[in-house]
């Protein structure tokens, strides 16, 4: 299970992008809202009902946590102290956790990327409390993906699929769906 976390002020294309190519690959996402109800408002007006809310998720079952950017978004998602403790959790255990364009300060916040190299959206850098900060489109290290932003999203989705389902899927989805790597 891949939990993809919405906030009211999320940036709609680096949620709905990743979920779209997640479930291409036949990788079971599902969307949750830590608002405390189904509907979440992104950062541009559009309105998405998520699959769960945040006290319905399981985590034991969770292998990755996608967290979007946009704001206030990432700024929710930072704010919420339960998802801040699983961000946790899963960091000791080596579990993988994802982070897009403003989201990666939530990871940064959370003490997790120590020593870690991650991208981020240009400016949010100091928020990255002991990362290794790079300028790539897509940074992995270790169990700790981040990328730079929306039109980085497509290109994040697929690494994650590539790091859940092996280059073979990745590279198909991605011709399929007419994407340069």
């Amino acid at each position: 299970m891949i939990y993809i976390h919405l906030a009211d002020g999320f940036e709609e294309i680096e949620a709905l992008t990743v979920c779209d190519i997640l479930r291409r690959a036949g990788l079971k996402t599902e969307t949750v809202s830590i608002m405390g109800r189904l509907p979440v408002t992104g950062a541009h007006g559009i309105e998405v009902v998520a699959d769960i809310v945040f006290e319905d998720a399981v985590y034991n079952s969770c292998e990755l946590i996608v967290l979007p950017g946009g704001m206030p978004g990432a700024e929710n998602l930072d704010n919420h102290a339960r998802l801040r403790e699983k961000i946790q959790s899963f960091a000791v255990q080596g579990k993988k956790l994802a982070a897009i364009c403003a989201a990666p300060l939530v990871l940064g916040h959370a003490g997790v990327l120590e020593g870690k190299e991650a991208t981020c959206y240009p400016g949010f850098e100091v928020e990255l409390t002991g990362a290794v900060l790079t300028e790539t489109a897509v940074c992995v290290s270790d169990n700790i993906t981040t990328s730079r932003g929306p039109a980085t999203a497509a290109a994040f989705a697929f690494e994650l699929v590539r790091q859940l389902k092996g280059d073979a899927v990745s590279d198909s989805i991605a011709r399929d769906m007419l994407f340069h790597k």
